[in-house]
């Protein structure tokens, strides 16, 4: 019985820690996300007052709404893990309540069974009427074993009482904490479905610009074909560079640590968000038309200041029309490229430390306070920036 009931407690107390940090870590996590809410908020309204909405102001816009589903989906992991404990802490009590009934009925029989025999048989009599010392002095320590006996029964009742009063506690706030999310998700939900109609007629309106759209795309295209163009030129150089010489050790050293640190490395700027994903995705309005992106875009709010994101060496600096500057740094066997920049800090052949300035990014006046840079990482073939550097 003593067994069964320190368990119970254990499992309780286990369940209420492992529960109780993973919800803390759900109450962080959403506690980021409405912060980075606030800040697309800032973005969305510099667009506002600039009264463009183009395709950045869109995908501004896109970016938020998967904020939100994020925030919701967070609400919908945190009921259930609630509902989770709720449903243990109902069973752990329901065994405890069993348990403090047959422990009181057992005391009880005891009480009264001890009271019996003492009226009838005192103790002083049923030690004094031993054969011998010896045997009087088993009866003692008999009769004293009865009493601890007696007084932890009772100490277990009061402490089963008092674990059934904390879950009887611990039940209750778990149901308000429930209640309150299940509101705070409702108006979540409420408000996702506001942002999502904005977006339709976001996109209804430039759809009706396909024209202007079109050439807007076509001239992405040719910027990142002189970009690409522009690359390949320089791969094929280091690698004509690796044929001659094999890497020196240190930049071999920092090509390794640049691996290392793959989903841990910084950001290129200091804050920001992602409008424009790595790979190929369908165009959000244009219909049957695909974007193709070996790398992301990346907007922030106000003048910002780009950092390269490793130690490294600066391998290249040039411009592209309608894209301003490029910066490409070399760490080990891999390569970062940072684009529509201005004010560059660096020149070709310095060596940069990680989050060092490079420069800034271009700030466009059509977009109001906002502006965007693409940045790239190349590893024998382009990969997804997204997968290398940490979450903000």
């Amino acid at each position: 019985m003593k067994r069964l009931i320190i368990f119970i407690v254990i499992v309780l107390y286990f369940t209420e820690i492992v529960s109780g940090q993973t919800r803390t870590e759900l109450e962080e996590e959403r506690k980021r996300t409405l912060e980075e809410i606030e800040y697309v908020d800032n973005m969305l309204e510099n667009t506002a007052k600039e009264k463009s909405e183009g395709m950045n102001a869109l995908k501004i816009l896109g970016n938020k709404l998967t904020l939100r589903e994020s925030i919701i989906t967070g609400m919908g992991d945190e009921i259930d893990l609630l509902t989770e404990r709720i449903n243990i802490n109902e069973i752990g009590l329901d065994m405890m309540e069993e348990d403090l009934v047959k422990l009181k009925k057992d005391y009880s029989n005891a009480i009264i069974s001890l009271y019996k025999s003492k009226k009838s048989y005192p103790e002083i009599v049923y030690i004094l009427s031993a054969k011998d010392f010896n045997q009087g002095y088993k009866r003692l320590k008999y009769l004293q074993q009865i009493t601890s006996y007696r007084r932890n029964e009772a100490e277990i009742i009061m402490q089963l009482k008092e674990q059934i009063e904390m879950t009887k506690n611990r039940l209750q706030d778990d149901l308000d904490k429930i209640t309150d999310l299940k509101e705070n998700e409702e108006r979540q939900k409420n408000i996702l479905q506001q942002e999502r109609s904005s977006k339709q007629r976001m996109i209804s309106s430039l759809s009706r610009k396909e024209r202007e759209l079109r050439k807007e795309l076509d001239e992405k295209k040719r910027i990142a074909k002189k970009l690409e163009d522009e690359i390949a030129k320089i791969i094929a150089e280091e690698s004509r560079r690796a044929r001659l010489t094999d890497l020196t050790p240190e930049h071999k050293l920092i090509g390794d640590d640049f691996m290392e640190n793959k989903g841990r490395l910084p950001w290129p700027v200091e804050r920001g968000i992602i409008t424009n994903k790595f790979g190929e995705h369908q165009h959000p309005v244009l219909k049957y038309v695909t974007e193709n992106n070996f790398g992301v875009e990346i907007t922030s709010s106000g003048k910002t200041k780009v950092r390269s994101i490793f130690k490294g060496e600066v391998r290249s600096i040039f411009a592209i029309q309608g894209a301003n500057m490029t910066v490409i740094i070399k760490h080990g066997n891999f390569m970062t490229v940072y684009n529509n920049l201005v004010n560059v800090k660096v020149k070709t052949g310095d060596m940069v430390d990680t989050k060092q300035e490079i420069g800034e990014v271009f700030l466009n006046p059509g977009e109001g306070e906002n502006c965007s840079m693409k940045f790239m990482i190349y590893d024998q073939k382009y990969v997804d920036p997204e997968q290398w550097i940490a979450k903000m």
